[in-house]
């Protein structure tokens, strides 16, 4: 949402506009937010005056993901509950969030050491849902680093085995990876299907609802 020249708020309108047309055909919305640009300007502005420790580069991108939450809490105000979700772990807490007829969850990160990604696999899987939308910068995962290696191939369709292999299994507060492999591991173990695409193309997101052909990467 935050970019070098600021809010994104022509994005954010068009995907408001997405989500609340979804909503009108009966779909209700948990959306988990992350840092994103505010976190990692935070933690270098920091990281320049002292030396971070893992737990306080973790809090500054914590509390960016709850500040970028209570943005879209903001927009989607007539839908959203008006608390957002900072504990995914609480059964009866995360009910509360749709017992009075709202149609959208908003959530930000919850303690040091998860990342949104894991959020995200834990209230889906408190939820019975199936699948994860990771809306990213990126319009596939590729084999390899692609701003690396000219050959690096897209996958339009990967497994977790392979995903896995791809991300390794540590996670780091700064860690630049399309699904953290914390979070790989557990919605392996769910068989939850995570859909990778860039967030920026409403249209091809919309194509992704209509069950259209999209642009972007799906593992199971």
């Amino acid at each position: 949402m935050a970019t070098a020249e600021g809010i994104d708020w022509r994005f954010l309108k068009k995907f408001r506009s997405l989500i609340l047309s979804e909503i009108k055909k009966g779909s209700k919305f948990v959306i988990i937010v992350g840092g994103g640009d505010t976190a990692r300007k935070y933690q270098e502005a920091s990281g320049k005056v002292v030396k971070l420790t893992n737990d306080d580069r973790d809090w500054i991108g914590i509390h960016a993901t709850r500040l970028n939450a209570h943005l879209l809490k903001t927009i989607f105000r007539q839908y959203a509950h008006p608390r957002i979700n900072k504990n995914p772990n609480t059964k009866a807490d995360i009910r509360k969030h749709f017992a009075r007829g709202e149609k959208i969850m908003v959530a930000a990160g919850w303690r040091p050491g998860w990342s949104t990604d894991f959020v995200a696999t834990i209230l889906a899987e408190r939820l019975s849902a199936k699948t994860v939308i990771n809306l990213s910068n990126i319009d596939y995962v590729y084999d390899k680093d692609p701003k690396k290696f000219k050959g690096a191939k897209k996958k339009e369709e990967m497994s977790w085995h392979e995903f896995r292999k791809l991300v390794g299994n540590r996670w780091d507060p700064g860690l630049n990876a399309p699904f953290d492999p914390v979070a790989s591991r557990r919605a392996e173990s769910l068989g939850l299907e995570v859909a990778i695409m860039n967030g920026k193309a409403i249209n091809n997101l919309k194509n992704y609802f209509s069950g259209k052909k999209f642009k972007g990467t799906i593992i199971k």
